[in-house]
Parts: structure tokens; C-alpha cells; sequence
């Protein structure tokens, strides 16, 4: 017989969903039918919907060998630290992302991530102890694109992730801020209330009746002596793949260096003009924060009340704006 103790970040789960990440080698047929027959929780049979709470003991009745087989070793995936600390409490962890790093892995890069970076910082830290974590690892709650920049925040336990979560989807008490060089003019403040639907093949999204609401004010910074380039902050008010991208090329101000959304006439001159200075990608930085007050149900976010984060700006943006304005 094996027994586990049930760890802060570990707690606030239904019983199922944490042996799925628990006996990570199990198959969901053998997950239920170890629920069934195999397992007791704190002296008792437990159905698989029961959430489990801080010092809880599960008791699992199988030999040493079919346990081990189950749960398998855990992968510590390290990266060596480019990110800046832009803000860090017990709780939170918010960092500046560099440019041409993924946030998180995918099928070509799964080593070298702004989520590995970050769990290896954690780690140097004592924070984090990956061989003891084995249902919970330091995640972020929004993502930037690999050529994005700029600031990303962490839940550092699962309660803080938790409730980072629900503050980011109710949109409570957080404002993201996003600084750009477009293609045109810009004068005047616009707010831009466009549909989008995404392309999981192409990986675009397209305005379309159909799509998801989404929602940008876009506001006017500085403007080049030509008037041929602006920069532009955008409020997002909600975060949509590419939004940024697609609502202002929609409305003719495409991002300066984007091939994927500056198709049109006027962004493919801004396009050639801008590779001139070796940009070969949108500039986009994710350069602000703004959270509000912070209610009593988001306990583990007392660290945000009325905080306000902004990340350095990128010494590309500034050297190819210098060039355009």
C-alpha cells in the first residue's frame, strides 16, 4: 500500500482530475476503475468527483512496482534565465518576455520557454520543487507570441494560478496595455469592436460575424515627421489570438514588419521599408499592467491591489522607431 498526503497545491481538485495528473502513465479506464477498487481517501471509499482538501491522505492498494509504473518520473525541464523581474511576491511572479521565445513549448521547441526559464528561476529560488510537485508546476496566465515582447504573469502556487485565472476570464480588476508601430497616420483615439474567427490550420484569425467578441482601444502616441508611421498603444479588453494584429489591419493600420496581417498595398510598403533596418517581424510590446482593487475573494492576489507594472522597452522598438519618425 502507498499513501500521499495531499499538499497545498494540490488541494481544491476533484479526485479524478488529480490522479490524472498524479498516475500520469494510468489510462483514464484504469483511473476510474482504481477510484473503484484500489483507493481509499482518508480511511474511506471517495467518488471521483470529491474535491480533495489540504492534508487529506489517499491510500492507494497496489504493489510498489504497478505504483511507480503509474506515476513515472518527472521531467525537470530547465532553461537557462533571459527574462527580466518585472514584479514578484509569495504568490506572483510577472516577467519581461524577450523577443523569439515561446511562452510555452511546442512541437519544435519544448525545452527552451519562457515557462521552463521561469521554473528554473523558481527552483534557484527554493521555491519550487518539481520532485515533490507532482499535479502542480508554476504556469502562466496569459501568453504573448514568440516575436511579442514584454510582461507575462505567473501563478507561483495553485491558488494563485486559480485565482489569477478567474480575475483574467471575469476581467476583474486587471488592464493589459500594448505599445505597436503601425503603417499610416494615426490621429485619433479608436475603440474597435470586431468578431474574430480563428484558422487552427493557418493559425490566423479574420473579422467574422461568427467569431469570438473582441474589443480594442487604440490610442495615438507619436506620429513620424512623414506621416507614414505611428506608435500606437492598445488597451486590450479582451485577448483574442493576433488581435492587436488583425483589428488594426482590418481598420488600415496594419503593424509595421507584419507579413502575416500587412498584406494590403500600404502594408506591404511599410513592410520593405521597415526590413531596410533588419526588422523582419512585427514590433509588438506588451508593455503595461493596471490592476484595480482587489477583492476579498482573490485572497492571494493581495499583492496586486492598485499595483501598476510597466516593462522596459525593447531597444530594437527605440532604435527602428528613432529610424522611422
Amino acid at each position: 500500500m502507498k499513501k500521499v498526503e495531499i499538499k497545498a497545491n494540490d488541494a481544491g481538485q476533484r479526485l479524478d482530475r488529480f490522479l490524472k495528473k498524479y498516475l500520469r502513465k494510468a489510462p483514464l479506464s484504469a483511473i476510474y476503475k482504481i477510484i473503484r477498487k484500489d483507493l481509499k481517501l482518508n480511511g474511506k471509499r471517495a467518488k471521483e468527483d470529491t474535491i480533495l482538501k489540504e492534508g487529506d491522505e489517499l491510500s492507494f492498494f497496489m504493489s510498489d512496482e504497478r505504483f511507480e509504473e503509474l506515476t513515472g518520473p518527472v521531467k525537470a525541464h530547465r532553461a537557462k534565465k533571459q527574462f527580466r523581474v518585472a514584479y514578484e511576491d509569495e504568490q506572483v511572479l510577472i516577467v519581461e518576455k524577450p523577443w523569439g521565445l515561446l511562452t510555452h513549448g511546442d512541437s519544435r521547441e519544448k525545452k527552451n520557454t519562457l515557462m521552463n526559464q521561469v521554473c528554473g528561476y523558481l527552483q534557484d529560488k527554493g521555491e519550487f520543487d518539481p520532485s515533490a510537485e507532482k499535479t502542480f508546476t508554476p504556469s502562466p496566465v496569459n501568453r504573448l507570441d514568440r516575436n511579442t515582447t514584454g510582461l507575462v504573469i505567473f501563478g507561483k502556487t495553485a491558488e494563485s494560478l486559480r485565482q489569477l485565472t478567474a480575475l483574467i476570464r471575469n476581467r476583474e480588476a486587471v488592464s493589459k496595455y500594448y505599445v505597436t508601430i503601425v503603417s499610416g497616420d494615426f490621429r485619433t483615439e479608436m475603440t474597435i469592436e470586431e468578431a474574430l474567427e480563428k484558422n487552427e490550420k493557418t493559425n490566423t484569425v479574420r473579422i467574422s460575424s461568427d467569431g469570438q467578441n473582441a474589443k480594442s482601444i487604440v490610442r495615438p502616441l507619436e506620429r513620424s515627421a512623414d506621416g507614414k508611421f505611428s506608435v500606437v498603444e492598445v488597451e486590450l479588453v479582451t485577448g483574442r489570438t493576433h488581435q492587436i494584429r488583425a483589428h488594426l489591419a482590418a481598420k488600415g493600420y496594419p503593424l509595421a514588419g507584419d507579413s502575416k496581417y500587412g498584406t494590403s498595398a500600404k502594408g506591404r510598403r511599410a513592410n520593405d521599408r521597415v526590413r531596410k533596418l533588419g526588422v523582419t517581424t512585427q514590433i509588438l510590446h506588451a508593455y503595461r499592467l493596471k490592476f484595480g482593487e482587489i477583492k476579498e475573494k482573490y485572497e492571494a492576489l493581495a499583492g496586486l491591489d492598485g499595483l501598476e507594472v510597466i516593462a522596459e522597452m525593447p531597444g530594437e522598438f527605440e532604435r527602428v522607431w528613432k529610424e522611422l519618425k
